[in-house]
């Protein structure tokens, strides 16, 4: 896994060993932030929330192309291991927050984020229950652009979200959702 594109273009990202997580292939990121960065047009000062993170690659893809920070949660131990790592080797630190913990978990925010990265076991409805949650405690706000990584035959359907874009890409599906106005 490499860093697609930005300051850390080529860099190389290490994965968690183990079962316990399915890192997003870099043919499906580069799809994913290609569909972002039409809509956004700039990544430049964002703050990002990367959910059910994996190894980061979501979230340091969007550091490395300029947003201002970024929120990794993860539960697994061996994929927080892999993040703080990612984060250490690119010298990120003071534009991270790690957390180890359950999305489920997560308490109100103090503010919406730009941006969220959600990419949730296949077949387990965590994005649906999850942005429920989000939407409910204040992390998604009127501005806020989504982004769902899903088998590709799972739908993502929210109440108050309106899905902006679908792309299938291999197994993966890619849902890109907004605030109804």
């Amino acid at each position: 896994m490499r860093i697609i594109a930005g300051d850390w273009r080529g860099r190389k990202l290490i994965a968690p060993k183990g079962e316990g997580t399915r890192p997003t292939a870099d043919r499906t990121r580069e799809t994913l932030f290609n569909m972002l960065a039409s809509r956004l047009g700039s990544f430049n000062d964002l703050s990002v929330a990367d959910l059910f993170a994996g190894s980061g690659a979501l979230g340091l893809e969007a550091l490395s192309r300029g947003a201002a920070y970024c929120l990794f949660v993860e539960q697994d131990d061996a994929a927080i291991k892999a993040i703080r790592e990612n984060v250490r080797a690119l010298d990120a630190g003071t534009r991270c927050d790690v957390r180890a913990g359950s999305v489920m978990s997560l308490g109100p925010a103090k503010q919406p984020h730009d941006l969220i990265l959600l990419d949730p076991p296949y077949f387990s409805g965590g994005a649906t229950v999850a942005l429920e949650r989000l939407l409910r405690l204040g992390w998604i706000g009127p501005q806020t652009w989504i982004a769902v990584e899903t088998a590709s035959i799972e739908d993502v359907e929210v109440k108050l979200l309106t899905v902006e874009a679908e792309r299938k890409v291999g197994k993966a599906k890619l849902t890109l959702l907004r605030p109804e106005q």
